[in-house]
């Protein structure tokens, strides 16, 4: 049995890393933390790309790690991992709109209290009481909030769903697909702090040589990176289980959001640490991946809200037996 990505899925990877590092360089995060306004030829230019079709999971995950590795600011997770898979079953015609670039669909699950990019949206995939909506731009208010990843653009929403808007479909699948979804972009930012770190340690310079040369900095980042290549495995192994309909794709799901947490969080503690105060100032692109990072970490669920998922699955299994 080949475990391993086909050419095909290892091409779409490609194309999408150019695409990601052509339409949404540092500098147009920059723009957007100065207060830009969105762009939405940025998501026209996926559609025209043919990456919006994309809604396998495993198709998607390595598109989904460049997204991560680009910090891309654009909703491709909560639209293509978890909406698109949820209108496609419940017979929506709204899929054709979101493969070519012209619909954004913003998502609220677990009780988040807040949406990602509703303020651009022209869909809302809405859970409420365990049953999932789906509300057009009039039937839904969102308000700005702060946040700390201002390329991230968070909202409050005030939102009116009924019996017209319900949807088939279990709430717990969708948010299965957005907490492995949300790991997959995790390791990208894990993996492009490093990436930079590594480049920084080779020629930033301590007593006459490269720090990186230092013991002490070789185990902090061999030990990053052996996490990630790990929490990338899980997010992987997540991505199969929802694609067959695995009987542990909740499961692997969660395993998959808690490692790939926790690898995040020490790529970015060594990230930082390795290059000391200049990576958290604004001339240096580093803290922009940072503060990602850390805004993902909650998306979708916790790494304690997914450890207990895992506890009550362990005892349930103990208990059956």
């Amino acid at each position: 049995m080949d475990f391993d990505f086909s050419a095909e899925q290892l091409a779409i990877r490609d194309l999408a890393r150019e695409l990601f590092e052509k339409e949404s360089p540092p500098s147009r995060l920059r723009e957007l933390w100065s207060g830009a306004e969105r762009d939405r030829s940025v998501w026209k230019a996926l559609g025209q790309a043919g990456l919006l079709e994309i809604t396998d999971p495993v198709d998607l995950v390595l598109v989904l790690e460049e997204a991560g590795r680009a910090a891309l600011p654009e909703p491709i997770a909560e639209t293509l991992a978890v909406a698109a898979p949820v209108l496609g079953e419940a017979g929506s015609d709204w899929l054709p709109r979101i493969a070519s670039g012209e619909a954004i669909v913003a998502v609220q699950l677990g009780g988040a209290p807040f949406v990602v990019d509703a303020g651009d949206a022209d869909l809302l995939l809405l859970e409420r009481d365990g049953e999932l909506h789906a509300l057009p731009r009039d039937a839904f208010t969102a308000t700005p909030v702060g946040s700390d990843d201002k390329a991230r653009r968070l909202f409050a929403v005030d939102a009116r769903p009924g019996a017209a808007t319900a949807l088939k479909g279990a709430a717990g699948v969708a948010l299965d697909r957005g907490a492995a979804a949300v790991a997959a972009v995790l390791n990208g930012i894990s993996m492009r702090m490093l990436d930079m770190t590594l480049e920084h340690v080779k020629v930033r310079e301590q007593f006459g040589k490269p720090v990186g040369t230092f013991q002490a900095v070789k185990h902090k980042l061999a030990t990053a990176h052996v996490r990630v290549e790990s929490a990338r495995a899980a997010a992987w192994y997540a991505a199969f289980a929802i694609g067959a309909g695995l009987p542990d794709r909740s499961l692997a799901a969660s395993v998959a959001k808690v490692v790939a947490a926790e690898a995040e969080a020490i790529a970015n503690a060594e990230a930082l640490q390795c290059h000391g105060g200049i990576g958290f100032t604004w001339e240096h692109d580093l803290h922009m991946w940072m503060k990602r990072g850390n805004a993902l970490e909650a998306s979708f669920g916790t790494a304690a809200e997914h450890r207990a998922r895992v506890a009550a699955h362990v005892l349930s299994e103990q208990t059956d037996a």
